[in-house]
């Protein structure tokens, strides 16, 4: 089993080297030197809208909502929902014993926090080195790029044996923009608004030296909704027991 880790080390080196390099001025060329003001039809590249299912997660925390790329990424997507939905046979890191028709994400945890960066999930092991038995290549679109907050993309170990791929089950969402994951890691949704905000709140939760959260973060639910179907229902919060003095009023 292989511990999927992301590409920090370019941040802190740029973050690094930013601090300790001297600013430097920048020769003003001359008039006739200048470049032409931009045209109003220049062409600017308009986003990438995913068109598959949306991934409804829900935890602890609060739900997330991700629209699937199943265009750019129709492998990852289709992993992803298999995975989710039971309808995809994994082993259990664990046990290794075979699972059919039981979904993989239920119960899993947010294992790796960081603010500023990402949340990481899909790990049943809960430490970064699980996987579903299994692995397969990335999809990597040069379309989709981490110039946005909220995107849904695969945690990976790196190149595999061979040159193979190592995505299996493990999964992280964007906080802000991370451009130095371009081409590393597949994108395979972007999230709404609302799920960054939760994401911003979740990486900052109180977490270990390992950065996994004091208390678990766990995702009670992947829910597959398709073009035509309603969303679920949000989940009812646990009722609060009646203290003493509520249940019976003093004499």
């Amino acid at each position: 089993m292989m511990l999927r880790t992301l590409a920090l080390s370019l941040a802190l080196a740029a973050s690094g080297q930013a601090q300790s390099t001297p600013a430097q001025s920048t020769p003003t060329p001359p008039a006739d030197a200048l470049p032409d003001a931009p045209s109003t039809t220049s062409n600017i590249k308009a986003p990438v809208v995913p068109t598959g299912p949306t991934a409804v997660i829900d935890t602890t925390m609060g739900r997330l909502t991700c629209k699937l790329y199943d265009k750019q990424a129709p492998l990852t997507v289709a992993n992803f929902i298999g995975l989710a939905e039971g309808t995809k046979d994994w082993t259990d890191p664990k046990t290794l014993q075979k699972m059919r028709h039981q979904p993989f994400y239920n119960g899993t945890t947010f294992h790796r926090v960081i603010p500023n960066f990402m949340i990481q999930g899909g790990d049943r092991v809960g430490d970064g080195t699980g996987d579903p038995g299994y692995f397969f290549q990335d999809e990597i679109d040069p379309d989709l790029t981490f110039d946005t907050p909220g995107l849904l993309a695969m945690a990976n170990a790196g190149p595999g044996p061979s040159g193979g791929g190592t995505n299996g089950s493990q999964f992280f969402i964007t906080e802000t923009e991370v451009p130095q994951l371009n081409g590393k890691h597949t994108i395979f949704g972007q999230c709404d608004a609302h799920t960054a905000l939760l994401v911003a709140s979740i990486a900052r939760v109180e977490r270990n030296s390992n950065d996994k959260p004091i208390t678990p973060v766990v995702i009670n639910r992947i829910t597959i909704v398709r073009d035509g179907q309603p969303m679920p229902p949000l989940p009812v919060a646990p009722a609060v027991p009646a203290t003493p003095a509520a249940a019976a009023p003093p004499q």
